[in-house]
């Protein structure tokens, strides 16, 4: 059981003139949230997503809520950073694909509570749906119709290539073919490099075969220079890095290798890391099923302490029970420019802030405004920790911030 230092405390406590604003703008829409901190509170809360400035780090990771134009379109509308797509499973020239065992039909998804392992109580979304169901034909249409109505609004593919298991070569034509088209549509819409995802499934690491470590290692260094190669124009490539289920420590080894300060990872920016792994846990007659909540949060968090004193050696988009602000800023104390979260547009809407408009519009909203455990709150909170008074701050900031000064 790992149990992560937590710099920042459970609730925020500000001035009473910013206290008082903060519990104004929690109990009302506001239309363009991150003007008005500016404006209000002298904060930016915009950061990166990759080589993209976004308004806020709040986005949307892979999955089942970012499969239709309808979804992404909430997403625009209701104020995030940016989407990722569900993940697409690559192909060949002839439509075959090697992985795929992955396309399974099933939407069915259910929110659980969970008491973590530390006595944290959180939520999980469990279901049996791996990657995108259909074909890659299917999804270049999807991936195509949703560029044509983002304007500047990050879309991000991602996609899962032939693994090779300890005696195989990769399926070379896959990586080609799948790159190739989904640089087509991009090329469409857009003039700068492509900008997508490699996913690695926490699934994948469920194996027990000799030598797991290795292969895991391998697949790591081996597909970020496979995707680069499989096209002759520059792609700008992130990598989400899977909690295996391995030993803790095995988790901090992968850190290492790829995120500190003396790493030559090919990969231009990772996602830390895709959810856990429970072998024995059941759902719709499936045993196995991936889950997160405080579990994954913490096993996060512990996991990137190894790189806390250099930070992260490239861009790290962190995913894990990303529940509050305070969370992200957890993240961020560790050197996460931005979060990308999916059980959070799931959880009872109770749980949201108090005010007339979309889940996915409250969502932010409580992310943001919340007046003890938001992002502005933790953001004021950190400023005047550092004696900067009203000074004008911003996100980025902590994410170059040595945590320890908080604690002092």
């Amino acid at each position: 059981m790992v149990k992560p230092r937590y710099f920042l405390p459970q609730e925020f406590e500000v001035s009473e003139e910013f206290q008082k604003a903060l519990n104004e703008d929690y109990n009302r829409l506001i239309e363009e949230p991150e003007s008005h901190i500016k404006d209000r509170y002298n904060i930016d809360v915009s950061s990166f997503y990759g080589p993209f400035k976004i308004k806020n780090p709040f986005g949307k990771a892979s999955g089942q809520l970012s499969t239709n134009k309808g979804q992404v379109m909430a997403d625009i509308e209701g104020g995030l950073g940016f989407t990722v797509l569900k993940t697409v499973i690559a192909e060949d020239q002839d439509k075959k694909a090697e992985m795929d065992q992955w396309k399974i039909h099933a939407p069915k998804m259910v929110v659980e509570k969970l008491v973590s392992k530390n006595g944290e109580e959180g939520y999980s979304v469990v279901w049996k749906g791996r990657g995108w169901e259909k074909s890659l034909d299917d999804y270049l249409d999807f991936f195509d119709q949703c560029l044509a109505v983002a304007g500047e609004y990050p879309i991000i593919p991602s996609v899962k290539y032939h693994l090779p298991g300890p005696s195989e070569e990769y399926k070379l034509s896959e990586y080609t073919y799948t790159t190739q088209k989904l640089l087509e549509v991009w090329k469409k819409h857009k003039n700068e490099d492509m900008v997508m995802e490699k996913d690695f499934s926490p699934t994948f690491a469920g194996t027990d075969v000799a030598g797991q470590k290795d292969m895991i290692i391998s697949w790591l260094q081996d597909v970020p220079r496979l995707i680069k190669q499989s096209v002759d124009e520059p792609i700008h490539l992130g990598v989400k890095m899977m909690n295996a289920t391995l030993e803790d420590e095995f988790q901090r080894e992968l850190v290492r290798e790829f995120l500190g300060k003396d790493s030559s990872w090919l990969a231009d920016f990772a996602i830390c890391f895709n959810r856990l792994f429970d072998h024995n846990k059941e759902f719709e007659g499936k045993v196995g099923v991936a889950y997160g909540g405080y579990d994954l949060s913490d096993r996060n968090l512990w996991a990137l302490e190894e790189v806390l004193d250099d930070k992260p050696s490239r861009q790290v988009s962190a995913t894990g029970n990303i529940c509050s602000g305070k969370m992200m800023l957890e993240y961020a104390l560790r050197g996460a420019v931005n979060g990308q979260m999916h059980t959070f547009f799931q959880i009872p809407q109770s749980e949201y802030a108090p005010i007339d408009a979309s889940r996915t519009r409250k969502a932010v909203h409580e992310l943001l405004f919340n007046p003890q455990k938001g992002l502005v709150a933790g953001l004021i909170y950190i400023r005047e920790k550092l004696g900067k008074g009203t000074e004008p701050f911003t996100f980025l900031e902590v994410t170059d911030l040595n945590p320890y000064v908080l604690v002092k």
